[in-house]
């Protein structure tokens, strides 16, 4: 059987309106979510014995050194594996079966559809850690879909949903893969017409900003519900109810944002998720690339890409 690689985008909020916390510990949100063309990368196959191997840019932050627990997931609209979101020259290597998101979907898959089965499954991290843009969540979800076309199960599935809800509150939306606006949690989602192809710039100034501070320093305040409108006009209209908690723990943040804020040609800035990744979408090409260079000489982590 022939390995089946799986594209794992980068997610992000165009907006995210925290309505209030729910007795369960989550919160009530309304997000638009979105997804980049570029991100992680899984390939999974199957095998003797379970393996997971880590490559890329960022696969050090995830091979955790020895002594040192792996890192964990993060529950709500934000990322897995709690790490600074620097890049390192990592070699590749073998990570642990157990704690992470990758191989947790995949025990859910094998105990649902496939029992007794095991599989090598390798990561390609180029997605900084702990950043707001999903990349845990969108891991776990494209592991979910590479095994389901490994094994023939279709993807959608309605237990492949169930399972991604279990693993995280963005996983259904990553599992979609789709503009959606998320409502609940964050996992019941309703298609919405999306803006593909717009340029896209993702800027990270290299911090990481744990998804529970954030939610745990978010005032509490409901400010009401994203729209109605165009996707774009419900973007603009709305807001990251996490942005301002997460610049209490991040002030580098607001560096990020005022250089987004300022390039020629911006429709629409805004940070992601938890952060501290910030977005912004652009009129053209040329004029996104003018932003990542000049994101670029600050030292900051960029990825251009466009809307899928």
């Amino acid at each position: 059987m022939p390995a089946i690689t799986e594209p794992a985008p980068a997610k992000i909020n165009l907006a995210l309106h925290v309505r209030r916390r729910r007795p369960d510990g989550y919160h009530d949100l309304e997000t638009l979510f979105a997804f980049a063309t570029d991100g992680d990368i899984i390939t999974v196959e199957p095998a003797q014995t379970n393996s997971f191997t880590i490559t890329g840019p960022f696969a050090a932050a995830l091979l955790s050194p020895p002594n040192t627990p792996p890192a964990k997931a993060g529950a709500q609209s934000g990322t897995a594996n709690n790490e600074a979101p620097h890049s390192h020259n990592a070699t590749p290597g073998a990570a642990p079966w157990q704690g992470n998101l990758v191989t947790a979907a995949a025990d859910a898959f094998t105990t649902a559809f496939a029992p007794n089965t095991d599989h090598a499954i390798t990561l390609e991290k180029h997605l900084p850690i702990a950043s707001g843009i999903g990349g845990g969540s969108a891991d776990a979800a494209a592991t979910l879909r590479a095994l389901a076309r490994l094994h023939g199960i279709p993807t959608t599935d309605p237990h492949l949903h169930e399972i991604a809800a279990r693993l995280g509150a963005d996983v259904p939306a990553c599992l979609a893969n789709r503009t959606a606006l998320g409502t609940g949690k964050g996992d019941a989602l309703t298609n919405l017409e999306g803006l593909s192809g717009t340029p896209l710039l993702l800027v990270n100034p290299g911090v990481a900003v744990s998804t529970a501070a954030v939610f745990k320093t978010w005032d509490g305040q409901d400010r009401g519900p994203i729209p109605e409108g165009t996707l774009l006009d419900r973007a603009k209209a709305g807001r990251n109810d996490l942005e301002p908690p997460a610049l209490a723990l991040a002030p580098e943040i607001a560096q990020v944002r005022a250089l987004l804020d300022a390039a020629q040609g911006v429709l629409l800035s805004r940070m992601s998720g938890s952060g501290a990744t910030c977005f912004a979408l652009f009129e053209t090409p040329e004029a996104r690339d003018t932003a990542a260079t000049a994101a670029r000489t600050r030292g900051w982590w960029t990825l251009a890409t466009t809307l899928a």
